[in-house]
């Protein structure tokens, strides 16, 4: 029950959500998501299997908690990861991580008991971390395709006609993907190693990627031969797949239902399956990474294949080979969730930094921009931006260096967004509002300039603003309406970690100058003083205040992250770092005890608290107007 008054009963429950709902829409909010990826859903109390899911009872449970004041929730990428790697942005494109399968739902009539209750019992009861709201990634991976090996067995001795019919029309209907990645797993067993290119035979490092005929037709028998060797191993992952889909497509009608939108995350990666199987598809020899910034002096050099962009679109402007598989996967993902798609590093798909294999992401090591590179001996020809487009005095790895495009140009720039991504949520009875683009960070002049040329919506992270900087986009009046404001993502700390960051330093007095003239304009003299040292150094009030901001906005869209809106003080990822800290997060099983909890200690977004705050923030005269709302809200502080 999302309240923070303690004796609200059910029957108030439904006035609670109605008075937030309205004082949400004279704050002229379209959206209200909360950020949580799928592996951090919590469990219930005993069946915790070490891996959170939406599928899950629990995940209902948690939809049935956000339902009537959120209205969309933002869900990580949710591909298949590898063992050793539980990153979800490192996930294959189109198969499912099949660690979202419940279990449990194995162990009843409706799947025909195909997994036995004694077998999930022992997952849950033998998970490490069953007692901490952490996931137990190692755990999990084995553990749950041992669980899932056992109810494919078990599924094909029970032999249901009417599931069955329905399992060989999945298998045809994502033939073009699930072949590849199913044959991808028979490799991985035959050649001991799920890293492709360690692989010694040339023929599975390649086969779908032949060069000659006499290639083509080695790839061929090849393929055969794998099939028949491997066909029970290629027909269990498909089983998994078939298994997660089925309960996703029950998962997204039951948040339809209670007003929820689901929204996916598209990560600028692509897996080591992926850039197996579609290989003929990258530019060979080149990796898409970040250049030296701020936090590395060498780049980042991510090692994630780039898309040829001769392979992208034909000459006539038709999308070419790479072009209709990445339309494909954009379809499939607005299909699956309705809410939209989050794309992450926008400007991976606008203006990528790209770097040769075996080099850092650096200038002088042949790195650049592939799309603004008309200087450089073997990107020119990709080349959109001319020399006289250039800023020259500026080097290759600098955003403004790109001066001036024109129409034509810009449009050459947006393609890929325009053809692929704004063309398949068309088709999918969609419009650009369901795209959300991650440009956070790295904002070139080609991207700012197609994000306007489509009015697509950006992201304002106002934990990173600039307090030098009157003009920062991310300070609360320069927000604009078609955005989405939030104070973190998954990869900061918690805003009441950034609030204990900044009492009693000086950085944080000059952010909180900013952040009072911002919210509290009409505050002069003693009022404004008092305020500006109660921001300084009490940390909860900051972090209120902080949280007011993104509401008190002109944003319509606004997205918290579940760290924020429960009082969690703990950080989910940490760029940059490796190990199993990192994604592993998890809301606790007694979540709503820990929101009113929190709510009481000063730790959560107490909602009507802070709607509340941003309505008043609005001004005396905007404060007037609603003066009935906020008493009602005053009821449920």
């Amino acid at each position: 029950m999302l309240c923070c008054c303690e004796n609200t009963d059910k029957k108030d429950m439904k006035k609670f959500k109605k008075v937030c709902q309205k004082a949400l829409k004279e704050l002229g909010k379209k959206n209200f998501a909360l950020i949580i990826h799928g592996n951090s859903f919590p469990a219930e109390a005993g069946k915790n299997t070490g891996f959170g899911t939406p599928n899950s009872q629990a995940g209902k449970h948690l939809m049935d908690f956000a339902s009537g004041v959120f209205n969309a929730i933002q869900l990580g990428p949710q591909g298949k990861t590898k063992a050793c790697d539980s990153s979800p942005y490192t996930g294959t494109i189109f198969s499912t991580n099949p660690l979202f399968i419940d279990l449990e739902e194995l162990t009843t009539k409706e799947w025909g008991n195909i997994l036995s209750k004694e077998t999930y019992e022992k997952v849950c009861s033998e998970n490490p971390n069953k007692d901490v709201n952490k996931t137990a990634y190692t755990y999990i991976y084995k553990a749950q395709d041992e669980a899932l090996q056992e109810a494919y067995v078990n599924f094909k001795q029970w032999n249901d006609k009417k599931l069955n019919k329905e399992f060989e029309k999945f298998k045809k209907e994502n033939e073009f993907w699930l072949e590849k990645d199913s044959l991808y797993e028979a490799l991985a067993i035959e050649n001991d190693n799920d890293y492709w290119p360690l692989w010694e035979n040339s023929v599975d490092r390649n086969l779908f990627n032949p060069k000659s005929e006499e290639e083509k037709k080695a790839a061929f028998l090849r393929e055969k031969e794998l099939k028949l060797k491997y066909a029970d191993t290629i027909n269990y992952y498909a089983f998994c797949q078939f298994v997660v889909t089925k309960q996703n497509e029950k998962t997204k009608k039951y948040a339809l239902k209670h007003d929820l939108k689901m929204i996916a995350d598209r990560q600028v990666a692509f897996s080591d399956r992926d850039s197996w199987a579609y290989q003929s598809l990258f530019l060979e020899g080149w990796m898409l990474g970040c250049p030296p910034d701020y936090f590395s002096k060498t780049g980042q050099a991510w090692g994630f294949p780039v898309v040829n962009p001769e392979k992208m679109f034909n000459e006539d402007g038709s999308l070419g080979e790479a072009g209709l598989l990445l339309k494909n996967l954009y379809k499939k993902m607005f299909k699956e969730n309705p809410g939209g798609v989050r794309i992450d590093h926008i400007v991976g798909l606008i203006d990528p930094w790209v770097y040769k294999a075996g080099k850092n992401p650096m200038p002088d090591q042949g790195a650049g921009r592939l799309y603004s590179s008309p200087e450089h001996p073997e990107l020119s020809k990709y080349a959109i931006a001319t020399m006289d487009d250039l800023n020259l005095e500026l080097g290759s790895d600098k955003e403004k260096r790109v001066k001036k495009l024109n129409k034509e140009q810009i449009k050459k720039y947006g393609a890929m967004i325009e053809k692929v991504v704004i063309a398949a949520a068309k088709e999918e009875g969609l419009n650009k509002d369901s795209i959300v683009c991650e440009d956070l960070g790295t904002l070139t002049f080609p991207v700012e300039s197609v994000m306007k040329e489509y009015d697509l919506q950006g992201m304002r992270l106002t934990q990173f603003v600039k307090h030098d900087k009157p003009e920062h986009p991310y300070r609360c009046c320069n927000i604009v309406p078609r955005s989405w404001a939030m104070v973190g993502t998954h990869d900061n700390q918690p805003i009441s970690m950034w609030a204990d960051e900044m009492i009693n330093t000086h950085i944080g007095y000059l952010n909180v100058v900013n952040l009072v003239d911002d919210m509290y304009s009409e505050l002069q003299g003693k009022d404004r003083d008092d305020l500006i040292v109660k921001l300084t150094t009490d940390a909860d009030a900051l972090r209120q205040v902080k949280l007011a901001e993104i509401f008190t906005s002109k944003a319509e869209n606004i997205q918290v992250f579940f760290t924020d809106f429960f009082g969690i003080k703990d950080t989910y990822n940490t760029p940059g770092t490796s190990g199993d800290k990192n994604w592993s997060l998890r809301l606790p099983n007694n979540f709503e005890e820990l929101y009113s909890e929190n709510c009481k200690n000063g730790k959560a977004l107490n909602l009507p608290l802070i709607l509340k705050m941003a309505i008043e923030a609005r001004g005396t005269k905007f404060a007037k107007k609603h003066e009935k709302l906020l008493k009602e809200l005053e009821k449920f502080i």
